[in-house]
């Protein structure tokens, strides 16, 4: 994981919907980067539907949304639409973002580990958190940001 306080790797890859996005588009808010190992699989669902449920509340508190699976866009599209998720999946298809936050072990991994940041305003890793209860997680970090 990466240490409280460091500057928050820099990313730019393709959403669910072709977008790109990268973390310097969301200079001056909040971010909850959540990675899931599997696209449409019973507890990344759990996770996303809270990260879905509890959505207001974050933007509320001026804090983005990011999903980040190692899923290509066609996969991430079908789980995004099927369970009306508001918020971007990021496509890390080549794990840029998996390797620069220590989702993965190396290149050939296949899923991403089910860990999640919170960034603040100015571009910092605020929390890391490596435990991740699926049904909870969301619920946990909005009552935090």
């Amino acid at each position: 994981m990466l240490e409280q306080g460091t500057k928050a790797p820099s990313f730019s890859v393709k959403d669910h919907n072709g977008n790109t996005v990268s973390l310097a588009d969301f200079a001056g808010k909040k971010i909850v980067l959540w990675f899931y190992p599997k696209a449409d699989t019973p507890g990344c669902t759990i996770e996303g539907k809270g990260f879905r449920d509890d959505y207001e509340k974050f933007t509320e508190k001026n804090t983005v949304i990011l999903g980040v699976s190692l899923d290509n866009e066609t996969d991430n599209k079908a789980f995004a639409e099927k369970f009306n998720f508001p918020y971007p999946l990021l496509c890390d298809v080549n794990h840029e973002i998996a390797l620069a936050y220590n989702a993965v072990k190396g290149p050939q991994d296949e899923y991403a580990s089910r860990i999640s940041y919170v960034i603040d305003e100015s571009g910092n890793i605020l929390e890391a958190v490596s435990q991740v209860d699926t049904k909870t997680h969301s619920g946990d970090l909005c009552s935090r940001v």
